[in-house]
């Protein structure tokens, strides 16, 4: 197992995409989180005056001390863990387009064997992206956020943690997907389009015309982000065991959202239900590719 695991990681930096996905993510995660630090830096203006002491009175703080840092941290994070997304659809699709996935399961003892090697290769890899994600994004935070705005330690590594376990997840749905579709170019166009624009008009449409606060917390983009968003979304009050009687349900909603975690309970509950996503996906891909032809 261990030639096994090592052959991936000498057949992924053989390759150009591993750096040519981490780049733009790097990129991407900057940008947003400078973004959206700067829009929430002055949170009266970004919630609204009324709303934003309505929050404060309900935390017993200051307006001025609430971490809106957090906000800029989660969303930069969230909308990077589309490239370990698409990395990994690349792990195992990637070899039926190159043709190399005869090599790799003739070269190992049984397919499993090389699966699993696959999945843990990958999830070290998934968990780089995860570092560079936060990086990027603290950055950006740190740039556009005022110091008393900034989360506190415990909070930032909070954040780190919940980062590394999305990215890891990530790379992994996007195996799966990619194992199942038994393609890369048909699973990462509509999985771009699916996680960046309809499962958020979606969310956004049924919160709006059916009033479902808890939709967001099922589908597989929104319990993605929901992992990092989730803190963001408890430290502000709205999410977690305990939410503050005052906080009515339309706010709560509105600062889950601005948090990237619409409809989730806690950032546990997304990891949990993005985890079934996964392994759901992930299951599908490793039954079909024990049987698949590779003639």
């Amino acid at each position: 197992m261990a030639n096994l695991i090592k052959a991936e990681f000498r057949k992924t930096l053989s390759l150009k995409l591993w750096w040519a996905l981490m780049i733009p993510a790097f990129a991407l995660s900057f940008v947003f989180a400078l973004g959206w630090g700067n829009a929430a830096n002055d949170f009266n203006d970004f919630l609204g005056s009324y709303e934003a002491r309505e929050l404060a009175r309900a935390l017993g703080v200051e307006v001025n001390t609430l971490p809106v840092g957090l906000l800029a941290l989660a969303r930069g994070i969230n909308v990077g863990t589309l490239f370990p997304v698409i990395f990994g659809i690349s792990a195992l699709a990637g070899e039926y387009t190159r043709r190399t996935i005869t090599t790799t399961y003739l070269t190992a003892p049984h397919r499993g064997a090389a699966l699993t090697a696959k999945l843990v290769t990958y999830t070290v890899w998934g968990a780089a992206y995860g570092v560079v994600l936060v990086t990027a994004s603290s950055i950006a935070m740190a740039l556009s956020v005022d110091s008393e705005r900034l989360p506190s330690a415990g909070q930032w590594f909070a954040v780190l943690g919940a980062a590394l376990l999305a990215a890891m997840l990530a790379t992994l749905f996007g195996i799966g997907v990619g194992a199942v579709w038994n393609s890369v170019t048909g699973p990462t166009v509509t999985l771009v389009i699916w996680m960046l624009i309809i499962e958020n008009l979606l969310v956004l449409l049924v919160f709006g015309t059916l009033d479902a606060y808890w939709v967001g917390g099922v589908l597989p983009n929104n319990t993605l982000n929901g992992i990092v968003g989730g803190i963001a979304a408890e430290a502000l009050g709205a999410a977690g065991l305990s939410v503050p009687d005052a906080l009515d349900e339309d706010l709560q909603w509105l600062l889950q959202f601005f948090a990237g975690a619409p409809g989730s309970y806690a950032w546990w509950s997304a990891a949990l239900v993005f985890g079934a996503w996964t392994a759901a996906f992930f299951g599908a891909g490793w039954a079909a590719n024990a049987k698949r032809d590779i003639t």
